[in-house]
């Protein structure tokens, strides 16, 4: 694996010699209601086969990996990338399954999560090398060769021996003007459908204040016109500071006497329930929380990261809430 020192220099180097600012498409109202049918899928982290899985399980996509799902609104809760081999697929579905799902009259909600956010600032430490594979071509030795230039001498013969094929042009790939770097930032952190709010780590009591159009709008400004600013101070921005929205963990973490803050979370985001990943549930299956206030997500989909973990997604419909899994389903919560 690559030195993270060596990392952080090739990357400041890549940043400074190509960043650009396109245009970010605005964010379309973040509060969904009157949705049929909804399903949500934890952190993939490149398990793209047993993401197909589950999704097909779920009846979300058919044999041919083609959308099945109807008027169905998936949503796909961050951290696709990092851990395992496979993340280009992951997200190469997800832009196939946004287009294929909008002509069925439904919709695909691919969030932004701490390892997305991690990518696109450079920070490169739980990459697996299955994903630079992904991005090798028969240029990649000349390309790694033509960056190990721009260095320092002292810098150079580190670079090189610590560096893998598909390296550089992944880093490209996640730059602002990259093939997914300006996919993600287009994407959004949060989404509310039918008053259940959704995102990757959780909404802390310090963000609760805030809507849900200002916590996109906020990470997205954090993301691509303050970028450098967000660079220099990752700590500082809303997209990466340990409370914000793709890093906090209390809401699976906190004991049940944090409840009442629960509550009250629920009440200044006016919604009714919560549902999260980003930390991984103590046995492989969906964890309820707080009397059905707040769903957890993350059951180790990647087997590489998780011993046991399993691929799961919830499904809920006319306030049903059902955990499906490859060999069941259960029901969780049921409003009737």
């Amino acid at each position: 694996m690559i030195g993270s020192r060596v990392r952080s220099l090739a990357t400041a180097l890549l940043v400074a010699l190509v960043i650009l600012f396109p245009g970010v498409a605005t964010a379309a109202s973040c509060s969904v209601d009157n949705v049929e049918r909804i399903v949500a899928v934890g952190d993939v982290h490149g398990a793209y086969d047993r993401f197909v899985e589950i999704l097909q399980t779920a009846g979300v996509i058919d044999d041919r990996q083609r959308w099945s799902g109807g008027k169905t609104h998936l949503v796909q809760l961050g951290d696709a990338v990092d851990r395992g081999p496979d993340s280009r697929k992951v997200l190469d579905l997800l832009q196939r399954l946004e287009r294929e799902a909008q002509s069925a009259g439904g919709e695909v909600h691919a969030l932004i999560g701490n390892h997305e956010v991690m990518r696109l600032l450079g920070d490169f430490r739980y990459v697996d090398e299955g994903e630079y594979r992904a991005f090798e071509t028969a240029d990649s030795e000349a390309i790694r060769q033509r960056v190990a230039q721009r260095l320092d001498e002292k810098e150079r013969e580190p670079f090189l021996k610590t560096t893998p094929p598909g390296s550089v042009e992944m880093q490209l790939a996640f730059r602002p003007d990259g093939e997914y770097g300006k996919w993600i930032r287009t994407h959004d952190t949060v989404v509310t459908i039918n008053g259940v709010v959704f995102l990757h780590g959780g909404i802390s009591p310090a963000v609760s204040t805030l809507s849900c159009e200002e916590i996109n709008e906020t990470v997205r400004r954090e993301l691509t016109t303050d970028f450098e600013q967000t660079q220099r101070a990752p700590l500082q921005s809303l997209a990466a500071r340990e409370d914000g929205p793709t890093w906090y963990r209390g809401l699976a973490q906190e004991p049940d006497t944090f409840a009442p803050a629960v509550t009250d979370i629920l009440a200044k985001q006016h919604a009714r329930a919560i549902v999260v990943a980003h930390t991984v549930t103590p046995t492989p299956r969906i964890r309820v929380r707080f009397d059905g206030k707040v769903f957890q997500m993350d059951t180790g989909m990647q087997p590489a990261y998780v011993k046991g973990g399993r691929a799961s997604a919830l499904e809920i419909r006319s306030g049903q809430f059902t955990a499906i899994y490859t060999d069941r389903r259960d029901v969780l919560v049921d409003a009737k």
